[in-house]
């Protein structure tokens, strides 16, 4: 896998984290549990291992599981 096929964006000002899988938007997460569901959603049933791997999940702006605005 070159690049991680889902992206947790950075926490918008009003909070919460806009989820991609594969550039396609599959929700706007609030907690660690919010990216699992819509992982679980896509087909992923082993989501919550996947969270701290870089090689499915990157983490952009801010630090990985924190939600809300800085």
């Amino acid at each position: 896998m070159s690049a991680a096929p889902i992206v947790v964006h950075p926490p918008l000002g009003s909070g919460g984290r806009r989820v991609t899988v594969r550039g396609e938007i599959v929700g706007l997460a609030y907690s660690d549990r919010d990216v699992v569901e819509f992982l679980r959603r896509v087909g992923l049933e082993e989501a919550e291992g996947l969270l701290d791997d870089p090689g499915w999940v990157k983490w952009k702006g801010g630090r990985a599981h924190v939600y809300d605005a800085a």
